[in-house]
């Protein structure tokens, strides 16, 4: 589990799943370009993470981007996969919360899983 998480879980709070960028960002311009020094820190630094209460995400490494919302403020959880995608095991989950909130992040490992325990969590 990162950092960042262990350091904001409330009392009586669990961490049910936790996954992290696909390999695939490493084949990226910016992943060339950079030696893979980028996406290596994207992956170590980046979190998503379902609680038994919420959903936390955390970007960025200087500047930090986060979005943590009750389990119960979330309409659902989509998951938009391509092709490789599927065969690859990697999408674009996007949040959608009460109010009309709309927060996508590409390139996740396991999309699927992570929606399926989203729901069981939310059930």
């Amino acid at each position: 589990m990162g950092h960042y998480v262990d350091n904001n879980l409330i009392k009586d709070e669990h961490v049910v799943y936790e996954t992290k960028y696909h390999w695939k960002i490493f084949l990226s311009l910016s992943g060339i370009f950079t030696l893979f020094i980028l996406p290596a820190l994207q992956r170590w630094s980046d979190e998503f993470v379902i609680t038994d209460k919420r959903v936390i995400v955390k970007t960025g490494i200087i500047s930090r981007r986060t979005l943590e919302m009750n389990l119960n403020k979330i309409e659902s959880v989509n998951v938009d996969q391509s092709i490789m995608g599927r065969l690859l095991g990697y999408g674009t989950i996007t949040i959608i919360g009460t109010g009309g909130t709309h927060e996508s992040f590409p390139d996740i490992g396991h999309a699927v899983e992570f929606r399926k325990r989203f729901q069981e969590v939310s059930s």
